[in-house]
């Protein structure tokens, strides 16, 4: 019990640290995961896979392994129910899962280098240092979205290779079946990871030149993933999850290598050079880590290129980069280890020095990022859901509606607080409006949203305005009264005028000039997570 007290010190002080930057995020959580969240509150509810009550099936979520997760929550009554410890639970949970899988990630690289080396701790240790100085990692494994998850899966993909080619097992046929496994979470995880199915074919066929685990890996890949394709199109009647539809995914080209300078330069250049330096000298002085290495490179090469194909999300902060994050960081804390080990004291030294040099240039560059993005995170959960679900919900009371629609770009804290029907112009949730979204067919947006769905009410703002060409529609004028608009005309809230009667309109706006700039103003308390305890349909701000 002793031997153990080490590893379980460095995966505790490593996710501290990880945990300690996350605080500087407060309870923010972005929105695009409270679309998980609606999809778990229907599912466990009873209302099926749909992001409200009544909608259309439609799969508006791309990360069923976190999707079940957060089912499980709400089920034990630790999600979407009210508060823990006076912080609400749909914050604490998903922050709590986030964190358990770090955990997670810390301890694959300890079951991992423990094989190779005596300063397993340290490594561990060092690693979750080095996840905890990335914001990146930082912010999305504490997002309330599924990448910690999917960090772990790869993780864990990349610790089990490593173990099994360090004690010479690779051919072993319960290797394969766990890396199918793995691989499958991966994928079910997020839709990227299913990149992940070859990592054990190419290690195993260059380590074991041996078929039959391969084949098995595949088969352990193939049939639960196969499974769930063929229940996707039974329900929704696509291959690939709605949301790859609307954001346009498309195939890999060769411009896309271009992008692997992105994550570099996040980074910092002479920071990933010293870190490809280190690893060189890794595979020259440390022979026993030669043919290990090499397992965890694949996952590494293969995060990479993933990163590289999809689609970059417009102020992400690297959001598709954590495994990539997650296997550099264990890469290089290994290797760096593992050479001082092996140098002199004298070259120990100078390694060092390289080494503190090269990230003096990264480490004020990352905190301005994480500081950055302290201060404006990216479409924070509660400022939807104060905007957007409960405005809208005053809207409609001040008026006198009883059911109704709002169109607009922003659904997740919306779905989860709305009474109305939310029309998502996006197109993540709704299966028409991603199609001809992603032919590029606004024209046929616009016919479908003014002749067909006539939402109640209509907020864009920019870029979408711009985009969609809404606001530029004559219909729109036609058939709709603005209620809130800038001066660009572009940013703004509009209701249908035949859902007016009497002094509806002049009601509506006078509620609007009181409570918009009151909901404005709240907005950084909304960014950091205080929007109530529990978000639930027909609240009002």
């Amino acid at each position: 019990m002793a031997a153990r007290w080490p590893a379980v010190a460095a995966v505790a002080g490593g996710t501290a640290l990880i945990g300690l930057h996350g605080w500087s995020y407060g309870n923010w959580i972005n929105d695009d995961a409270a679309i998980t969240f609606a999809y778990a509150r229907d599912l466990v509810d009873g209302a099926g896979p749909v992001l409200q009550p009544g909608a259309e099936p439609v799969e508006g979520f791309s990360n069923p392994a976190w999707l079940v997760l957060l089912m499980l929550g709400k089920v034990l009554r630790l999600f979407d129910t009210g508060a823990i410890f006076g912080v609400p639970d749909y914050v604490l949970f998903p922050k709590a899962l986030g964190l358990a899988c770090c955990a997670g990630v810390l301890a694959a690289c300890h079951f991992a280098v423990k094989r190779v080396t005596r300063w397993a701790w340290l490594v561990t240790l060092f690693a979750g240092g080095l996840l905890a100085a990335i914001p990146s990692f930082v912010i999305w494994s504490l997002s309330g979205l599924e990448n910690p998850l999917y960090a772990l899966a790869v993780a864990w993909l990349a610790a089990l290779l490593f173990r099994a080619v360090a004690e010479g097992r690779v051919p072993d046929v319960r290797i394969g079946l766990c890396a199918g496994l793995l691989a499958v979470l991966a994928a079910l995880t997020r839709p990227d990871g299913a990149i992940f199915v070859v990592v054990y074919p190419v290690v195993a066929l260059v380590f074991a030149q041996r078929l039959v685990p391969v084949l098995i890996s595949v088969l352990a890949f193939a049939v639960p993933y196969g499974g769930y394709l063929l229940w996707r199109h039974a329900e929704f009647g696509r291959w690939v999850p709605n949301t790859a539809v609307a954001k346009n995914q498309q195939p890999p080209s060769w411009s896309d290598a271009g992008r692997v300078v992105e994550p570099v330069e996040y980074l910092g250049w002479p920071v990933v050079l010293a870190g490809l330096a280190t690893v060189a000298l890794a595979f020259w002085l440390v022979p026993a880590l030669r043919r290990p290495l090499v397992a965890w490179l694949v996952p590494l090469v293969l995060a990479l290129a993933a990163y590289c194909v999809l689609n970059p999300e417009p102020g992400g902060e690297f959001r598709f980069a954590t495994p990539l994050w997650t296997m550099a960081a264990l890469v290089a804390a290994l290797s760096a280890v593992e050479v001082m080990r092996a140098l002199s004291v004298r070259w120990r030294t100078v390694l060092a020095v390289v080494l503190v040099a090269a990230a003096v240039p990264s480490a004020p560059a990352l905190a301005d990022s994480g500081r950055g993005f302290a201060n404006g995170p990216v479409v924070p959960l509660c400022q939807i859901a104060e905007r957007y679900g409960r405005l809208f919900n005053g809207y409609a009371d001040t008026i006198g509606l009883r059911a109704g629609s709002v169109l607009l770009p922003d659904i997740g804290g919306t779905a989860l607080t709305s009474r109305l029907r939310v029309v998502d112009s996006v197109g993540l949730a709704d299966a028409r409006i991603a199609d001809l979204v992603s032919t590029g067919d606004f024209a046929g947006l616009r016919d479908h949203l003014f002749d067909e769905v006539k939402p109640t009410f209509i907020h864009t703002h920019v870029p979408w305005s711009d985009v969609t060409g809404l606001t530029s529609d004559a219909r729109l004028a036609v058939d709709y009264a603005a209620v809130v608009l800038d001066r660009t005309g572009k940013n703004g809230d509009w209701v249908r005028l035949d859902a007016l009667d009497g002094d509806d309109l002049v009601n509506l706006r006078a509620y609007a000039r009181v409570t918009v700039p009151r909901v404005e103003t709240e907005r950084a308390a909304a960014v950091t997570g205080r929007c109530g305890d529990v978000l639930r349909p027909g609240q009002v701000p």
